[in-house]
């Protein structure tokens, strides 16, 4: 790995199923080598890589890097590429926009509307596993941890049933592209996505709910100006996709990290009051996200004894950082009682994720049931063989199968 990490750019390494399986080796050798690292994203865009704790925490705060695109010199890695209507959202734009948009969501995203969801969410994981418990074998994904989320943030925004495998399905073309996948694939699922939402927005216009989507809506027709009609497609979009991504694969990566752990597996079972600790656990040690969202800086910003150039981009890498031994003893431990675990899996200060509470919850939820109905849990796929999704952005099984 060392040899290669030396020749290639690091980002060469995302087809490779060894790197998927077990990219923190790679990432060990680049936080060694030095606090950042030019590389080349898969498309051919550069960036800078950014992979010690100590520098990529303050740098999620740092009002010097910006999130909007408008901030890109142009050449570097810039995300997708979306209509204005969809690019709206928190995850592009930077204060004062931000603040005003994440005060109008905070209002209605509440920690208490995501725990009302908790008996919903309960009920949703134990009527999925009974139509598996008969089997003996199941593929996770398919069976629960793709279609939990999905219908778990849907119910949350008012989203019909009905377009929930439309949904999962452009989602999927635009986050984990299938080899060969024509471009034109990832501009019909935008396509598709976006008239979906407008779709929602006016039926929900038409008749209001209890639903988050509702709210936001709300808000726009009586307050005038404080929400645009770009900036409510845009936060129905953001809320959507993230409230289905990161779930989908942290349940599969969690899942895994205990099954392949036996003994913290046991220690779960046996004290399941660690269910909370144990997904902060995951969520270090098999953390779904290797990046946060691609920054720029407004300046000249120097990191270590590096100079990014104004404009260029920045990934700050969550996966590194995570198995930092400077800031994590035993980093490559995976300890559910981990009491010291200050990851930054959701983000830090302004940019701090407000979907995460929903995202704990559900992960809680689901795993926990899951080993406590299943006893014998196993693998069903030796851990070298699991198929890994092709994408730098997201780290997730295309299939976890489990016998019981």
């Amino acid at each position: 790995m060392a040899t290669v990490l030396n020749e290639q750019d690091p980002f060469a390494l995302v087809n490779d199923p060894g790197f998927m399986a077990d990219p923190y080796p790679a990432y060990a050798l680049l936080r060694t080598a030095g606090p950042v690292r030019w590389a080349t994203t898969p498309d051919g865009s550069p960036v800078w890589l950014v992979t010690r704790y100590a520098d990529v925490r303050p740098l999620l705060n740092d009002p010097r890097l910006s999130i909007s695109k408008r901030n890109s010199s142009g050449g570097g890695y810039r995300g997708f590429a979306l209509p204005p209507s969809l690019d709206e959202n928190l995850a592009n734009i930077d204060p004062p926009d931000h603040t005003r948009l994440r005060r109008l969501v905070s209002r209605e995203f509440t920690a208490r509307r995501v725990e009302e969801l908790r008996p919903f969410i309960q009920i949703l994981t134990n009527q999925m596993l009974d139509r598996v418990a008969g089997q003996g074998h199941v593929d996770l994904m398919t069976a629960l941890a793709l279609p939990l989320p999905l219908t778990v943030i849907g119910e949350l925004l008012g989203v019909p049933n009905s377009e929930g495998e439309r949904f999962r399905n452009w989602t999927s073309t635009l986050l984990a592209p299938k080899p060969g996948q024509p471009p034109e694939r990832a501009k019909e699922a935008v396509t598709g996505l976006h008239q979906l939402l407008i779709d929602m927005v006016a039926g929900k216009r038409a008749k209001p709910g209890e639903d988050l989507i509702s709210a936001l809506i709300s808000m726009r027709d009586e307050d005038g100006d404080r929400l645009s009609e770009d900036e409510l497609t845009s936060l129905a979009f953001l809320i959507l996709w993230a409230g289905y991504e990161t779930t989908v694969h942290l349940i599969g990566n969690g899942v895994l990290a205990l099954l392949t752990h036996p003994d913290q597996l046991a220690r779960l079972r046996a004290q399941p009051g660690l269910m909370p600790s144990a997904v902060e656990e995951m969520l270090r040690f098999a953390g779904p996200n290797p990046f946060a969202i691609r920054r720029f800086p407004l300046e000249d910003l120097q990191v270590g004894e590096h100079i990014i150039p104004t404009g260029d981009t920045v990934l700050l890498c969550l996966a590194a950082s995570h198995r930092d031994p400077s800031r994590f003893p035993d980093a490559d431990l995976f300890d559910v009682g981990r009491e010291d675990n200050a990851h930054l899996a959701f983000g830090h200060g302004i940019h701090h994720c407000l979907g995460s509470a929903l995202a704990r919850l559900e992960t809680e939820i689901a795993v926990g049931t899951l080993v406590s109905r299943f006893p014998d849990l196993a693998l069903n796929t030796p851990v070298d063989q699991l198929a890994w999704l092709p994408s730098f952005r997201s780290r997730g099984l295309q299939e976890l199968p489990l016998t019981f």
